[in-house]
This record gives C-alpha cells, structure tokens and sequence, in this order.
C-alpha cells in the first residue's frame, strides 16, 4: 500500500484513510514459529516537529537484544488521538527499512484493533510493513473489561463498546500494578496476541520489547546513542 504524505492531509482525510485500510487487515496468526520479536517506540523533545523513533529486535522468547534500528525525523502532523499513526508511523517505518533480517513479530506502543475504526498504530503500522504486529497500551482508548484479578497474568476480556465483540485484553503484569492494554495489529488473532504478550513479561509493568525499545529510543533523544542500524554483542542488553 502506498504511503501518503501524512503532513498534508486533514483529520478528515485521515478518518477516511483508516476506514479504507481495516478493510485489508488479518486478524489470523501468520503461521510461522517465532524466534524473534520486536518493540517499537517514539520519543519526542515538546514543541518540536523532530520525534526519535526505535525499533529492538529480541531473542523470544528469551527476550534478549540482538540488534537496534534507531531514525531521527520531522513530522508536522499533530499529536491526535486516535490518529498516533499518522504521526509516528513513517519514522518507525524508516527505521524498519534499516533491519536487514525482520522480526516475526512486532510489536508496538500503542492501540492494535481496540480503536474506534480498528486502527491504532500497530495496525497502522503492520499492514504497512505487510508484518505481524501487537498494540500493547499503557492507556485504554476504546472498548470496555471486567475489573481483572490483582495477581501477576490475570486478565480481562477487551470488548468492543459498540457490538461486544472481542478485541484484545487487559493483562496484568505486575501484582499491584495497573494493568496494560493488549490487542492485535495485523497477522495475529486475539488469543494469540494474548499469549506471546505473556512470554515477553520479565520483572516490570511493560513487557520487554517495548520497554527496551523506550529506553534506546530516550539514547537517542539525549544524544548517547546515534541514527543506525546496530547488532548487540552477547552480553545483550544495554540495560
């Protein structure tokens, strides 16, 4: 599918450019075992146009770094939500372009299909790379749970506000601890966006590949890490 010049276009545009594309989403599992996996994450210096985005591919389910993609670009397209895509979307796939072995799976800062046209940005993203993609939220922004069980992996069924229907869960990865928020994107069904979540949950709220891309992503914003393509030795993590 080809990609627009999102700075150009309206928030009228842009609903229409959502209703259009989650015609050709998958919500079927991309039948492929996975060794890999992948968090993307954005960061930005406020009132500016120049955003940080990462991409860190992981051992799965070891959850151990094996390479980091990082990209410094501009976008003018505002921070909107339900529209996290057409901000972000562009410089996270500049930094895809920079992985030469992909992920099996990515997955993302943000809504997959608990959105209110099915689009949040790991849906966005993933029918975009054409690649399996999970939205795992630190906030709700569209759908409704049960109240969940306190302990570490007990979860909730997301469902739609509007017909029921199941899209995602709210998984607990902490005792004591506010839930996150986990739905597919592209080319995983809910279940099994449930399940790999699970297997990348070590010791903090956020699973590892989205943690691990925000810190990276911080290191370039503050200037200790630079725009590239880059392996991790076998020591792993940075962290």
């Amino acid at each position: 599918m080809q990609i627009p010049d999102y700075n150009t276009i309206s928030v009228g545009e842009a609903t229409d450019l959502q209703n259009h594309m989650r015609q050709f989403l998958s919500l079927e599992t991309f039948p492929k075992q996975i060794t890999t996996i992948a968090g993307a994450d954005i960061s930005h210096n406020k009132d500016t146009d120049i955003v940080y985005a990462g991409i860190i591919v992981l051992s799965y389910p070891q959850m151990v770094v094996q390479s980091y993609s990082l990209v410094q670009a501009k976008t003018t397209f505002p921070y909107i939500p339900g529209y996290l895509g057409f901000r972000e979307v562009p410089a996270l796939l500049e930094a895809w372009q920079q992985v030469p072995q992909k992920p099996d799976v990515m997955v993302l800062d943000g809504q997959g299909i608990t959105h209110p046209r099915r689009m949040g940005i790991a849906s966005h993203f993933g029918l975009l790379a054409d690649c399996p993609a999970i939205g795992c939220a630190k906030n709700m922004l569209f759908g409704k749970f049960p109240e969940l069980g306190n302990e570490k992996f007990n979860h909730s069924p997301i469902n739609s506000t509007h017909t029921g229907e199941l899209l995602g869960y709210a998984l607990r990865t902490k005792k004591d601890v506010k839930e996150v928020y986990i739905s597919p994107g592209h080319k995983v069904s809910v279940p099994d966006s449930l399940n790999i979540i699970t297997n990348c949950v070590k010791n903090h709220r956020i699973p590892e590949p989205t943690r691990q891309a925000h810190e990276y992503v911080n290191l370039l914003r503050t200037g200790k890490l630079k725009p590239g393509f880059y392996t991790v030795d076998a020591q792993g993590s940075l962290f």
